[in-house]
């Protein structure tokens, strides 16, 4: 990572806070000082951390051990609710990042938590007491994480390589093309998808269209159909056959479950 990490500050107690995003939105890399729960409410959002990058959509929460660079962006309106937990009031989590599913009991908790924000005092034992349960509650759903990733590239001409694919999911993609873009062979960027990434090129580009499948479809204004050709399948039937591979669920199932009623 060669872009400047910012530190943040905050009091050092447990709070909550919501917060509301009218457009698109980047917070750059960014370093908490307490373990960050984050869980979007609206709106699907990226998560970047290290090598790899979640998708982020309603229904999800993303956990971040306290010191861990991040940087959370989204392509348009959102909502969050959050809570940082002072470093020292509750285990460190076995993991530097993680995303998982949220049960209905872990939503409402992280929806109340917001009532004790950053200027509450902190000797309120009741708020101790409601954050050490949050903290447990996640932690039992955290230990079954999601796998809706993206790897990010260690080198510039897989970075190229990365950023054209993204740019072109609705289009029928050939190596051969990605190659070129990136100023590589097709056989130097196969391998250098496999040794960077653990995967091959069309192992991403699956993952790649089905994860901006799950963020269009997170859209209240988005059709199937539309998100079908966004990302580059000729038939309802083959798109819906692959997301309920990926994702467990199909694409109008899952537009009733996240999208706000």
């Amino acid at each position: 990572m060669t872009e400047t990490i910012q530190e943040l500050t905050f009091p050092p107690i447990t709070f909550g806070i919501n917060q509301v995003f009218d457009e698109t939105f980047d917070s750059g890399w960014v370093a908490f000082p307490g373990h960050y729960l984050l869980y979007a409410s609206t709106g699907a959002f990226r998560l970047a951390v290290g090598q790899v990058e979640w998708l982020l959509p309603p229904q999800r929460a993303a956990w971040v051990a306290a010191h861990v660079p991040l940087r959370l962006s989204a392509a348009g309106p959102g909502t969050t609710s959050s809570v940082l937990f002072a470093e020292n009031t509750i285990p460190q989590p076995e993991f530097a990042s993680r995303v998982f599913a949220v049960s209905a009991l872990a939503r409402e908790m992280l929806l109340y938590a917001t009532r004790w924000g950053p200027d509450r005092t902190g000797d309120d034992q009741t708020a101790d007491s409601f954050f050490q349960a949050l903290a447990a509650v996640c932690a039992d759903l955290a230990a079954y994480p999601d796998e809706f990733w993206l790897p990010q590239a260690q080198s510039a001409e897989l970075d190229q390589a990365m950023a054209y694919t993204l740019a072109h999911l609705a289009d029928k993609l050939a190596l051969a093309d990605v190659a070129g873009a990136a100023n590589v062979s097709e056989r130097t960027l196969a391998r250098r998808f496999n040794e960077e990434t653990g995967m091959t090129w069309s192992q991403f580009v699956h993952r790649a269209r089905m994860i901006r499948a799950m963020e269009l479809l997170a859209r209240s204004d988005t059709k199937v159909i539309e998100v079908v050709y966004a990302v580059g399948y000729a038939s309802v039937s083959a798109f819906n056959h692959a997301f309920r591979n990926f994702t467990g669920e199909t694409p109008s199932g899952y537009c009733k479950r996240i999208q706000p009623r």
